[in-house]
């Protein structure tokens, strides 16, 4: 019995990130999620008091899976610029993976005091990673340096999930290259 409701609620959690890929948060309703996965409408109720729960659950899965990603790429370069760069272009190639999309169509506003401070506190681990490099730069405040680097990348995510007129990849080499070398050419 608990392997059948773990799979229901990892169908659920798929059915979720489909959804809200597909059409944003307005997408991710109770009956959408009953018919992607073949429940009741009353059994969703069963896993998830509500949407911001099921939202709640999916940054608790997936944000890790992705900060994970980003970890690995910078620990595959050895010079704190080149981590600067991994950081920036991972977070950057992973706009297009479904769990990204799902947590980037969320609007903060929509959920609870809880799931937004879990939110920030993910993505203050996420800044955390950045920290040491910047300081190898020669930051003097190299958490505030992160705090900014990171607004650079959301930016950038912002102007590829709005599917700007510059392909992703200008994007991403235009990010890198504030991150780098700020606003000079």
């Amino acid at each position: 019995m608990a392997e059948h409701r773990s799979m229901q609620r990892a169908a659920l959690l798929d059915a979720a990130r489909s959804l809200l890929s597909e059409g944003g948060t307005e997408a991710l309703t109770f009956p959408a999620l009953a018919e992607r996965t073949g429940l009741a409408r009353s059994s969703v109720y069963e896993y998830f008091r509500s949407r911001a729960a099921v939202v709640e659950e999916l940054c608790e899965v997936d944000f890790p899976v992705w900060a994970a990603e980003v970890e690995a790429a910078m620990a595959a370069v050895d010079s704190s610029e080149g981590k600067v760069e991994a950081y920036v272009r991972k977070q950057l190639e992973l706009v297009g993976d479904r769990r990204h999309r799902a947590v980037v169509a969320i609007s903060a506003s929509e959920l609870d005091a809880g799931a937004r401070e879990k939110i920030r506190a993910a993505h203050g681990g996420l800044v955390a990673m950045i920290v040491e490099a910047l300081g190898g730069l020669g930051h003097a405040e190299p958490r505030l340096a992160a705090m900014l680097l990171q607004g650079v990348v959301d930016a950038a995510v912002r102007r590829i999930e709005l599917g700007a007129a510059e392909e992703p990849s200008t994007i991403t080499d235009a990010a890198v290259g504030m991150a780098l070398r700020g606003v000079r050419g």
